[in-house]
């Protein structure tokens, strides 16, 4: 999600300045995505400057410049809210390159690279579980799934390292690189 369309999105509520927005996309994305408040002014101004959005006066004595959506801003947000997000579209994953370097650099176990991800990935399942236990009761929706979402990912990431793992074991010795763990 980009921050710009998040923004958007979140002035479509209504008018606000930048620290209100900060606030409010990390509550509506459950405090995954911590954003800077000086990332949010930068992506305002752009946003001004791409018609997006417009100064809607001041917040109050203290000067803080309160923004809103325009007509221009409402069908870009629009257009984002009906489009899917394209796989291909996303940004390079991190931990696949890691593990594809892993297995081929000399020396470095690539098996060791699995272990410790998984560990990390089931370490993020249990925080997340317990993210969602602590909204027992609670009518947020959003930061529901958004736990969900977390919880979901982590598994998907266990499942694809158990996967990588199997092949690396499976391997024929002259195509796997050095590993430091035993096949059985």
């Amino acid at each position: 999600m980009s921050i710009r369309n998040g923004l958007l999105a979140l002035l479509e509520g209504g008018p606000k300045y930048g620290y209100q927005l900060r606030v409010e996309f990390e509550a509506a994305t459950g405090a995954t995505w911590p954003l800077n408040v000086g990332q949010v002014y930068t992506t305002l101004n752009r946003l001004e400057r791409d018609g997006m959005v417009e100064p809607a006066g001041e917040a109050d004595d203290s000067g803080k410049v309160v923004y809103r959506i325009t007509g221009a801003g409402r069908a870009e947000l629009a257009i984002w809210f009906d489009e899917p997000i394209e796989h291909d579209a996303r940004p390079r994953d991190e931990l696949v390159i890691k593990l594809a370097l892993a297995i081929a650099t000399p020396g470095v176990d690539a098996l060791a690279v699995i272990d410790t991800q998984r560990a990390a990935a089931h370490r993020a399942i249990r925080a997340a579980t317990r993210r969602k236990a602590a909204q027992n009761g609670s009518t947020d929706l959003a930061n529901e799934l958004v736990a969900e979402a977390a919880i979901f990912a982590a598994e998907a990431e266990v499942r694809w390292l158990d996967h990588c793992e199997q092949v690396l074991l499976a391997s024929p010795p002259a195509a796997r690189p050095d590993l430091t763990r035993s096949v059985t």
